[in-house]
């Protein structure tokens, strides 16, 4: 296991910059998650690692080792592709073995970490199959295992549950979080979902246009976004502008929000208050000092199992609200509701 420390990269596709000074430590042992927008750099990130695109600037270290100029083989890497790229021809077991057949081990050492592999992804009975002759999760376990038998310092996972049903995808992310916390090992996950990077991650980066926005661990991010961009791509969020006072930010229709805290820039025009952060009314709320309400229009409720969405009108925006199925008996269908939420929700944006 090592960590992974990338400084100042730069990369570029022809003419076009896709890595643009990217600077991040991938602490050894812990499970990472690379987010962003398709092309957004994320996939080009983590092929630069392994090996696969040179970079026209910048350092990679693995384990405190420059890799420049270290070759794809020789950096004791596992990667898993989206597509898993099993041999169709091979059983289970030959799948698993072919990297440590490759590397000449002897077939005992061979037999003994092919076994260990597969009891490790709970496919220890699956051995003699085809990949045709499993399912969509087995297949992701036997490629998972074929990455990790030959027991590499890093873990490098593209996209690896995003061919599989929601389901499924749930189930398989609670193996992987067990299986790399039984290794040990350092991983680096690549997905475009968000739900998927705050389940699985010890910590997060966050990138848009080559650029690195925001890292660190998930509940830090989500109630600490740096801008408009992260809180709205890392979860929902609902935005207010306004002007800013000494007390809080002055709304459009005369509320003031208060400021969560006394070390808030003065300067800042606009909050983000999360979807499950407002409490739906019929009436007006009690007046709080360190609570802001607002009036809306109730305009649509979308169910969805054991919580609903609320759309509400506020002036000229549309505030998403996420509310218990049990709390909707005490709202209209549609009509007049007040929004309220306590001032530490609010998170305020510096862009």
């Amino acid at each position: 296991m090592a960590e992974v420390q990338v400084r100042k990269l730069t990369l570029f596709y022809g003419l076009m910059k896709a890595l643009d000074g990217i600077t991040l430590d991938f602490p050894d042992g812990q499970f990472f998650g690379l987010l962003g927008p398709s092309g957004s750099g994320k996939t080009t990130l983590l092929r630069a690692i392994a090996g696969f695109l040179r970079q026209k600037s910048g350092e990679i270290r693995i384990g405190g080792e420059a890799v420049e100029n270290v070759p794809v083989e020789k950096r004791q890497i596992g990667m898993m592709f989206q597509n898993y790229a099993l041999f169709p021809n091979m059983s289970v077991t030959k799948n698993v073995a072919f990297g440590l057949e490759v590397r000449k081990l002897p077939r005992p050492e061979i037999d003994r970490r092919v076994g260990e592999a597969l009891e490790l992804v709970r496919l220890g009975t699956f051995g003699g199959r085809r990949p045709h002759e499993l399912s969509g999760g087995q297949r992701q376990r036997v490629a998972l295992a074929r990455a990790i038998v030959t027991r590499p310092r890093v873990l490098l996972l593209d996209e690896p549950l995003s061919a599989l049903d929601k389901a499924l995808r749930v189930d398989m992310q609670i193996e992987l979080r067990r299986i790399q916390r039984e290794v040990g090992i350092t991983t680096i996950f690549v997905t475009h979902d968000q739900e998927e990077a705050l389940t699985l991650s010890d910590r997060i980066g966050i990138l848009a246009e080559g650029r690195l926005v925001q890292a660190g661990a998930p509940r830090e991010i989500y109630r600490g976004p740096v801008n408009r961009f992260t809180a709205s791509f890392l979860g929902e969020s609902n935005f207010l502008d306004g002007t800013p006072e000494p007390a809080g930010l002055r709304l459009a229709d005369g509320a003031l929000a208060p400021w969560p805290n006394a070390a808030v820039s003065k300067s800042a025009r606009t909050i983000a208050i999360r979807p499950e952060a407002i409490t739906l009314s019929r009436a007006m709320p009690d007046a709080a000092a360190q609570q802001v309400a607002i009036a809306g229009t109730l305009e649509q409720i979308i169910f969805s199992g054991p919580t609903a969405t609320c759309l509400v009108r506020v002036g000229e925006n549309r505030f998403k609200v996420l509310v218990k199925n049990q709390e909707l008996a005490r709202l209209p269908s549609s009509g007049p509701v007040w929004l309220s939420w306590a001032a530490e929700e609010a998170i305020v944006l510096s862009d």
